[in-house]
């Protein structure tokens, strides 16, 4: 769940020689992962080729020690893409089908004659995420077998019916690595070594193990309103075949030229893992097999992150290029999203952003696509201009700028987001759209709501809500407070200020969303609950 949509910074770059990306991406990433802090490690390949490999930050703060691009981290999700090959590995061996039920492998599982694993690999299947259950970080302490994990979340009551929604689910990941072990006869750590790991050469790739002694391991953090701290300890049997894989930006390259030459599975099936697949009424998930489907200046791309105590990691491919780019982080906090975009869009052959892109209009052509936009999703935005500058607005939150690449045409201040204005049948409309996601809004009378008032609290009082939440592995919540004004930090978001309701509930000006704090007996803040977009997420203050 996004707790406000993280914005991308746009550099401008007309082509890049080989000299200048190193130059270039040297600062971008220098900026974002600096000396003193937990860092990254980065490769950019182009047909095979790498561009750009380089190490930034740290990676163990106690003992110093500088980042080099050989560490390794724990890369979280992105182990989803070597569980769904694994599946379809079976598949063509004949020993299973993405189209059997779920009852086939697990006769008890509830609903399980209704589930196939083609809805557990792309995140329909409805059942309950246990990342997103309450206990979850005293449940990890300890060791546990796949059945175990699957006892803990099996009995949740299902988010929606099989097929009918997307959302993504840990939980479905953990059964294919159950079905994995059963159809295999073999351990999932012990499939991916030997039928994924050896083959490819992937030295130093494993399955985590937090006592284990892993060369280059990269220390995990996260953040607190103090500092870094080291990241929450849990076994890594938990995250399983959803997320418990370890790897180097230079193994990462093995297995990418691996799925894009067909070396593990055929080309059919590579098609199944990176194809859009669909809700029962016919809308795309945007979610293929262990991977995301989306699109960068209008390119396809197939991508994935992972994220987990103390690592955040991205991977991006563009396939019509073949552009691979991987970073990986050692800290929660600071997401690697942005630059992993950023850098496959600055050595495309045509790159995304030039010097050029924006034009100079009149005040009458701005003014023509001033109004109020009310979308199929009933998202409003408010078109308004204030000097020779227009804003857009979604009814709840800021202004932000839009500027014209011609006379219909708007992109977004520090977005990949653009608006295509447009007249239909005397009317105004828009079209928004972000990558794969497009929306479109027709012209409406609605008004903005009058801005709400935060109430002022005892800056004492302010001071007792600061901390770290963590809602799952990969997302935390740092409140800190200055003065009487309390802030949000999400991973991999920016700061914003928060505003009182009422006593231990919060509201957000940026989004509309709340957030609510619970106190024990003792009248100490314990937990947070973030409300947005009809959904509850529920976190524990762990500093």
């Amino acid at each position: 769940m996004k707790f406000f949509k993280t914005l991308l910074i746009l550099f401008f770059v007309t082509s890049l020689s080989a000299q200048n990306i190193t130059a270039t991406f040297d600062q971008l990433l220098q900026e974002k992962y600096p000396d003193d802090g937990p860092g990254a490690t980065v490769l950019v390949a182009k047909k095979g080729n790498v561009l750009y490999r380089n190490a930034f930050g740290k990676a163990n703060l106690e003992n110093d020690v500088a980042m080099n691009p050989n560490h390794v981290f724990e890369i979280g999700s992105i182990t989803k893409q070597f569980t769904a090959v694994s599946i379809l590995m079976l598949e063509e061996e004949g020993k299973l089908s993405v189209q059997d039920k779920l009852s086939k492998y697990l006769p008890s599982y509830p609903n399980g004659d209704q589930i196939t694993i083609h809805q557990l690999l792309n995140h329909t299947s409805g059942i309950k995420s246990y990342t997103a259950m309450q206990g979850l970080n005293a449940f990890g302490k300890n060791d546990k077998t796949p059945i175990e994990i699957i006892d803990y979340f099996k009995d949740e009551p299902v988010d929606f019916q099989p097929g009918e929604q997307w959302f993504y689910n840990n939980s479905g990941y953990i059964v294919l690595g159950y079905i994995i072990e059963k159809v295999s006869g073999i351990t999932y750590e012990d499939f991916i070594q030997q039928r994924i790991f050896d083959p490819l050469g992937m030295k130093n790739s494993y399955y985590g193990d937090k006592s284990r002694i892993i060369k280059n391991r990269a220390s995990g953090y996260q953040p607190t309103a103090q500092g870094f701290r080291n990241a929450t300890q849990i076994s890594m049997t938990i995250p399983y075949a959803a997320g418990s894989l370890m790897s180097c930006v230079d193994d990462m390259l093995l297995w990418h030229k691996a799925i894009r030459d067909n070396t593990l599975i055929t080309a059919s099936s590579k098609a199944k893992a990176h194809a859009n697949t669909f809700l029962n009424n016919g809308k795309p998930t945007n979610y293929g097999y262990g991977w995301q489907i989306n699109e960068l200046n209008n390119k396809r791309s197939i991508e994935h992150g992972g994220g987990i105590f103390g690592y955040v990691t991205q991977g991006v491919y563009i396939p019509d290029e073949d552009i691979y780019v991987i970073v990986l982080t050692n800290a929660n906090g600071n997401s690697p999203q942005d630059i992993t975009l950023k850098l496959a869009a600055m050595v495309m052959d045509e790159p995304m952003f030039t010097e050029n892109k924006t034009v100079t209009l009149s005040k009458e052509q701005l003014q023509q696509w001033v109004g109020t936009y009310t979308f199929e999703n009933n998202v409003v935005r408010f078109v308004t201009l204030q000097g020779n500058q227009l804003y857009s607005q979604r009814d709840g939150g800021g202004k932000i700028k839009i500027s014209p690449t011609n006379d219909h045409e708007f992109s977004f201040e520090n977005s990949f987001a653009t608006y295509r204005f447009s007249i239909e049948n005397g009317k105004k409309t828009v079209l928004f759209k972000d990558r794969i996601t497009e929306e479109k809004g027709m012209e409406s009378n609605e008004k903005p709501a009058a801005e709400k008032e935060g109430i002022v609290l005892d800056p004492a009082i302010i001071k007792e809500y600061a901390g770290t939440y963590q809602l799952n592995p990969s997302f935390s919540i740092v409140i800190t407070t200055e003065g009487n004004q309390l802030f949000a930090q999400a991973t991999g978001q920016s700061k914003i200020e928060v505003f009182g309701e009422e006593a231990d509930a919060f509201f957000l000006k940026v989004v509309p969303a709340k957030l609510l704090f619970t106190r024990d007996a003792a009248n100490q803040v314990t937990h947070i609950m973030l409300l947005q977009g009809g959904q509850e997420m529920k976190g524990e203050k762990i500093k």
